[in-house]
């Protein structure tokens, strides 16, 4: 059997990978190992590593690397930590290749310790650009640790390879996390209202935000702004949910705390909802708000607008449906405004209709894991 890992750090990653990982753990020809580290073994963030395993899925190794810190310094220093707790726990395990997604810190902890250990490394969801955001460097890094690439469009596939990985290792799958288009069942708005403990009874948004790490942008002075937008939606309920474990989230938890507190009835802060939940309550939003990735990649299958604030995502592929502005209370202000002209019923989603998991996994069980990578020049155009 070949041993397949997959490493998640996150609830967000966690929620993409969720089919591929039902798929390789069905599959009779695979052992399915599970690494599982940061924000999932912290009560800060929820200890989602409890959703993993209420999923039926039994984890290998958890690996603690986050520090309770809100710097540069101490992310830095998470990394760290975390390629120690890896190298341990690879060692361990032993996998014939790993699987990691994205671009977060996290990952590229993971993936520096497999390298070293002559781990195989496929990476899903390279490509991508999101220049306000040290992600964006670590995405690129990570591609150039790793032997097979996942990408989520042509465009995405083509820039790997401009990164000179060999055209033969480099696929094309879509969004991995769209297969729950597919085959995951959402939950009406009722049951959602009922999941939640919490009365849905007008039009809502659903909101994201999470520090820019690389751009001049504050993270508590910007969410403020965004906060101070939303109060002239007073028609409108929101969901909130917390940011990621990067430098500057930290600061954010305590002020989206308070405005939920102030407003129990029209606000509700949760750190995780769960990719169903999540997925659910996109479907029956007036909008999803914020700088999230998903609202580029997932939300526009459903149809909704999604105003992405800021620098973070800059550069990414996006669908019409996509209102990008600056994070400025008026701006944000506008673009709620605008997102009620726009029929969005014919939104085309660059990102694909779903089936990655399927490629995936064909992909990882016939893969030459046993290649030594070479760099692949382009030719030159004459």
């Amino acid at each position: 059997m070949k041993k397949i890992a997959v490493f998640t750090g996150t609830r967000a990653e966690y929620g993409l990978l969720y089919w591929l990982l039902k798929d390789l753990q069905h599959d009779s020809e695979i052992e399915l190992q599970l690494l599982v580290s940061a924000m999932h073994l912290s009560p800060e963030f929820g200890m989602t590593y409890q959703q993993i395993e209420a999923d039926g899925f039994t984890i290998t190794e958890k690996v603690e690397m986050l520090l309770s810190s809100d710097s540069a310094v101490g992310t830095a220093k998470s990394i760290g930590l975390g390629v120690l707790g890896f190298a341990d726990a690879l060692e361990r395990m032993k996998p014939d290749v790993l699987v990691v997604l994205g671009d977060r810190f996290e990952a590229f902890a993971v993936a520096q310790a497999a390298m070293i250990l002559r781990i195989p490394i496929a990476h899903i969801h390279g490509g991508e650009i999101t220049e306000g955001a040290y992600d964006d460097a670590l995405r690129h890094a990570i591609t150039k640790l790793s032997l097979l690439h996942f990408t989520s469009t042509e465009t995405h596939r083509n820039r790997v390879i401009q990164l000179g990985e060999h055209p033969s290792r480099v696929f094309n799958v879509g969004a991995v996390g769209l297969d729950h288009l597919q085959r995951s069942k959402l939950l009406s708005l009722a049951e959602l209202s009922a999941s939640l403990n919490f009365k849905l009874e007008q039009s809502y948004f659903l909101v994201t935000y999470h520090p820019v790490t690389l751009a001049s942008e504050p993270a508590k002075a910007s969410f403020e702004n965004l906060l101070r937008a939303l109060d002239a939606f007073p028609q409108h309920q929101i969901i909130l949910t917390y940011p990621n474990a990067d430098d500057g989230g930290r600061e954010i938890i305590p002020v989206l705390e308070a405005y939920a507190k102030q407003q129990p009835t029209r606000v509700l802060a949760i750190p995780s909802l769960g990719h169903q939940r999540y997925l659910s309550a996109v479907k029956h939003a007036a909008a999803v708000v914020g700088n999230s990735s998903s609202g580029i990649i997932e939300v526009p299958s459903f149809k909704v607008p999604t105003i992405n604030l800021g620098e973070r995502q800059r550069g990414r592929l996006a669908a019409v449906s996509v209102f990008s502005c600056p994070s400025n209370t008026a701006a944000i202000i506008e673009a709620l405004q605008e997102t009620s002209k726009y029929d969005l019923s014919q939104v085309f989603n660059p990102y694909g209709k779903g089936k990655a998991s399927e490629a995936i996994l064909e992909q990882l069980k016939v893969a030459d894991l046993s290649v030594v990578k070479t760099f692949y020049d382009l030719k030159e155009s004459s």
